[in-house]
């Protein structure tokens, strides 16, 4: 005979899945109805399914007043079930949970002719290999079984009547107090009234904890609500999913249809053995051109798979060269399993032809985080630190109910500190003025500190203005299109308002940059520059740069030999000072805030040092193309000036720092003695006369061993002429004189060319320019025409 699963449900709420499942074992045994009882019996095994939550359990009270009763061996109930209810019930008062033991079936019909309840401790953790061997546990469950031997056994009799046939009283271990009842499981249950309140909370858009709260206000108290947050959170969890798999049929649809209509958009759906698992990937062209420009940093936005939305969705999003968030692909997520997520971040990475980011931020997620590093193991992965920080105000609010100031405090750690060993510091200090050393949740995220403080991300690029504010980017790209009301009939609609609405955004900063001049406020030729590459909020940060620097000093702290350290800080402020190292040949300087590091803009203490070294550029290796008004062309125009001037002012420079770099060596060492004092004035008055004479002679190369070079130019000159190689020479040899004069002629004309040469490039990248600029103003206005042809539709 097949063992059969029974379905006990001694009102569980819907809160079993977060539960131990030690107490989900029952024994289901067939016997003959003329057996006796001592007959031995065969035993099997089976596993009682997971209680639902679609419909309350009818609870069954035997007849009369029950209610302060003591079971006894000989009492009488009306059916199984009455006598079910009466045990639980009886559990409840004197505190422990209840679950159904074994079971005794008729071999003649099927039927359950005896029952036994036990208390939920009874037994011991069943470790049969059987049950585990083909899946991984992940989350090992707590061990809630103690050997109890209490217990309720009831027998059908021949009147149809359920008599309790033996009753162990006494427990060994310690029972619940009244005020903990609510927590054990067979007392767990979400009554109709409050179900129907959740569903008509849930849809005005509130989370559960809120509902709860309101639960508790309705009710009198938690004990008297009968379950947990716990129960409440599943409970909407499954209302959402079956909403959620009604409607998904609309979703696919879209997608086909949006495939149907452009071969480019992209989606996928996970299967599991062939079965759909509810999770769906999609891509459209737009945000998959949008990637191969911005996708240096992107952000995995799950704030919709909280409970208090409807839609388990999540976007993917970056930052434009506007620093506007830009979409590059969408999910649905109805099964968020570690599997899952990999299926997920591998399709997407697929729809962004295989390229993978420098940086990725989410949630503070361990399952999140365990798929990152299987699919993207060289990307720097970060935990919005804002969420944290949203988190702290649920996790600490007794802290900062008792202690105003914490919070600001908290804050302040995390985002003032400038070295790792002063955050350290900080929180050792914080968590020990407020006796929080051994709050978990504060473990927790300080464990995960490297993936969340601002002082351990400062050398990865995630294309933020700011360490210490949230820029707009960091807002979801759906806010105030998705709420806690959309459903999926809503959804496409709200979907497709908020990418018009964000191109438009788009288009019209786009057109503000190519339409209008922004206010210099410095003659610098860096500010002119600059103005003319970012687009204009770029532009706007980065002139706030330099304009700071105004109030800035640097000072020379250490010269090794190849580079210069600078100390830098704000006048009168020595003690809190920057170090930025600069490279004079290479034109390479790095800043101890590592902003241009963090943000791809140069901080005002690198602009300051340029500043005291005559740097009147921007080196090509700080200015990203992501920032540029051309960000999105396929010209290079930034790795070079854009014109004669600024390349002059550029190698003008370049020349500068290094002969002052190689004087200031010179003069050190030249000082070190009389004898060589004398030496290097010797040196310095016939290196005077050489720049002087090649000065006068436009250009003629002279050097300390200018002499040897020249010969050695003219022997080599003179023997090409008098071999009669050269064009139209004859064999005569020219004088020292004439020698002369040719050298410094064909160094005219090899001057010339290189200068016409210039002014080509220069022309050709300008023309370039123009017609990247022309483009982008006719997509602007293509743009417009769209949007302006929608609205009159």
């Amino acid at each position: 005979m097949e063992n059969e699963v029974l379905e006990f449900d001694i009102g569980l709420g819907s809160g079993a899945d977060d539960e131990d499942d030690d107490d989900a074992d029952a024994v289901d045994i067939d016997i003959d109805d003329d057996l006796p009882s001592t007959h031995p019996l065969h035993l099997t095994t089976s596993q009682n399914s997971a209680p639902t939550s679609t419909s309350a359990p009818r609870i069954y009270l035997p007849e009369g007043d029950l209610s302060d009763l003591e079971p006894y061996e000989g009492m009488e109930f009306e059916s199984e079930e009455a006598a079910k209810a009466f045990y639980n019930s009886y559990a409840r008062r004197v505190g422990f949970s209840t679950r159904v033991s074994s079971s005794r079936r008729s071999r003649r019909d099927g039927a359950i002719i005896q029952r036994q309840f036990v208390c939920a401790k009874e037994g011991f953790r069943n470790l049969n290999e059987k049950r585990t061997k083909d899946r991984e546990i992940k989350r090992p469950r707590v061990i809630t079984r103690v050997g109890c031997k209490a217990s309720l056994s009831v027998k059908m009799q021949d009147s149809g009547k359920w008599v309790v046939s033996s009753f162990v009283k006494e427990h060994n271990h310690e029972l619940v107090p009244p005020d903990q009842v609510h927590c054990l499981r067979s007392h767990r249950q979400i009554s109709g009234p409050a179900k129907t309140l959740i569903d008509t909370l849930q849809a005005a858009g509130m989370g559960p904890r809120r509902i709860m709260s309101a639960l508790i206000k309705e009710y009198g108290g938690i004990s008297k609500v009968g379950f947990t947050e716990v129960d409440c959170r599943n409970y909407m969890r499954n209302n959402r999913q079956r909403s959620m798999e009604g409607d998904i049929q609309l979703l696919l649809d879209y997608l086909r249809q949006m495939h149907s209509e452009n071969p480019d958009f992209f989606y996928a759906l996970q299967e599991d053995d062939g079965q759909f698992t509810g999770n769906v990937l999609w891509a459209d062209p737009r945000a998959r051109a949008n990637y191969s420009y911005f996708g240096d940093t992107v952000t995995f936005d799950t704030t919709y798979r909280s409970n208090r939305y409807r839609l388990p969705f999540a976007p993917f999003t970056g930052v434009n060269h506007h620093g506007q968030p830009v979409l590059f692909g969408c999910a649905f997520i109805l099964n968020e399993t570690e599997a899952s997520f990999v299926w997920l971040f591998q399709t997407w990475l697929t729809a962004m032809s295989g390229h993978h980011p420098l940086s990725i931020t989410t949630d503070h997620d361990a399952v999140i985080r365990l798929a990152i590093m299987q699919v993207f193991p060289e990307t720097r992965h970060r935990f919005c630190k804002w969420h944290i920080f949203k988190k702290c105000q649920e996790k600490l609010s007794h802290v900062l109910l008792k202690h105003p100031t914490f919070e600001a405090e908290f804050h302040k750690c995390v985002n003032l500190t400038e070295l790792i060993e002063e955050f350290e510091s900080c929180w050792l200090s914080l968590v020990d003025r407020y006796e929080l050393r051994d709050h978990e949740w504060l473990q927790t995220i300080y464990s995960d500190r490297r993936q969340w403080v601002p002082v351990y991300l400062r050398d990865a690029f995630f294309a933020e203005m700011s360490i210490t504010q949230r820029s707009d980017s960091m807002n979801s790209y759906f806010d105030g299109y998705v709420n806690a009301s959309t459903n999926l009939n809503h959804f496409f609609k709200l979907y497709e308002k908020a990418i018009e609405s964000r191109n438009e955004k788009e288009v019209k900063a786009d057109y503000d940059t190519m339409n209008t001049n922004p206010v210099l406020r410095t003659p610098s030729p860096m500010e002119k520059q600059a103005s003319g590459l970012y687009t204009r909020k770029l532009f706007v940060r980065f002139q706030e740069e330099l304009v700071g620097t105004l109030t800035f000093m640097a000072s020379k702290a250490e010269d090794d030999g190849e580079s210069i350290t600078y100390q830098v800080s704000k006048f009168g402020e020595d003690h809190k000072a920057y170090h930025v190292k600069f490279n004079v040949l290479e034109m390479k300087a790095t800043c101890s805030c590592q902003m241009f590091e963090f943000s791809g803009l140069l901080c005002r203490h690198v602009l300051t040092v340029f500043r005291v070294t005559n740097v009147l550029t921007l080196p090509s290796r700080y200015i990203l193309k992501r920032w540029t008004r051309n960000a999105k062309s396929n010209v290079i125009l930034e790795e070079r000036p854009t014109d004669i001037y600024t390349g002059y002012l550029e190698s003008h420079t370049v020349r500068y720092n290094t002969l002052r770099h190689e004087a200031f060596k010179f003069v050190e060492e030249g000082s070190k003695s009389l004898d060589t004092y004398n030496v290097a004035m010797g040196v310095l008055q016939e290196a005077t006369s050489r720049v002087a004479l090649a000065k006068k002679n436009e250009g003629r190369a002279s050097n300390v061993d200018g002499r040897n070079n020249g010969d050695s130019a003219r022997s080599g000159i003179r023997a090409n002429y008098t071999s009669g190689d050269h064009l139209g020479i004859s064999d005569q040899p020219l004088s020292e004189e004439d020698m002369d004069k040719k050298i410094q002629e064909l160094r005219d004309e090899l001057e010339y060319t290189n200068r016409k040469c210039e002014v080509y490039r220069a022309n050709l990248l300008s023309v370039l320019k123009d017609i990247e600029d022309h483009k982008l103003q006719l997509s602007i206005k293509v743009q417009s025409l769209k949007i302006s042809m929608k609205d009159s539709i």
